[in-house]
């Protein structure tokens, strides 16, 4: 679904991202980890144009290179992205929240799939509720609910267990699997929490210092990789 191939990418003369490779295979959630600062979130924003790379190339679903494309194509295409902190309008309504993800439809629906609502209850109870009156676990639900209203075919999602309630992340994870059974979405997750991402995501790739170190089937993840990359 996803392949990246030799990317670069600088903020200034710092290099961040080194020749970075890094597979996404359709139909399965992959979670990228790493310790703080190693480039991860980069990573993200260079995928979804948010950030420039000086070389590399960024296919998805194998045929369309995204590195020339901007923000609002790449969107378009089917891009679902949840950035970290999740940045909704705390001004706006729930409802409102989610009409302006419809922008980014191909088809120009102007109306909620229902799918969203069906996933994320509780944005249909508080639909009329002022995003920023939420609590963090249900603003994270409106933001991945934003993402979902264009119907992506893939879902990237920042850190979406950062600073919620233990019963919210339980249920992000699921609608994860929920979108990937039922829904053939592929997902790419930045994730700290180990529970989180052993039990929910099917592959992992570690980064350190703007390169993979580790890559395999979430069986694979060790003791020994967790102690060498990612412990403090």
């Amino acid at each position: 679904m996803l392949a990246i191939d030799r990317l670069n990418q600088y903020y200034g003369e710092s290099h961040t991202l080194w020749d970075l490779d890094l597979e996404v295979p359709a139909g399965e959630c992959t979670c990228v980890m790493g310790r703080n600062g190693v480039g991860k979130t980069t990573l993200m924003k260079a995928i979804m144009g948010e950030v420039a790379v000086s070389s590399g190339c960024v296919r998805y679903a194998d045929e369309v290179e995204l590195t020339s494309r901007r923000v609002e194509e790449r969107s378009r295409l089917g891009i679902g992205y949840v950035p970290q902190g999740r940045q909704i309008f705390p001004l706006l309504t729930v409802e409102e929240n989610l009409r302006t993800g419809l922008a980014a439809r191909r088809d120009g629906r102007r109306t909620i799939p229902e799918r969203v609502f069906e996933l994320f209850p509780v944005l249909a109870e508080m639909k009329h509720r002022r995003g920023g009156d939420l609590s963090g676990g249900q603003q994270q639900q409106l933001a991945i609910g934003r993402a979902l209203v264009i119907e992506p075919r893939l879902l990237i999602l920042d850190e979406p267990g950062e600073g919620i309630q233990p019963n919210i992340v339980t249920q992000i994870g699921e609608v994860i699997r929920r979108l990937i059974r039922e829904d053939g979405l592929t997902v790419l997750l930045v994730e700290q929490k180990l529970p989180f991402a052993r039990k929910y995501a099917d592959r992992f790739a570690i980064m350190d210092r703007g390169r993979p170190v580790a890559r395999g089937g979430i069986g694979e993840l060790s003791d020994a990789l967790i102690r060498e990359h990612l412990t403090v």
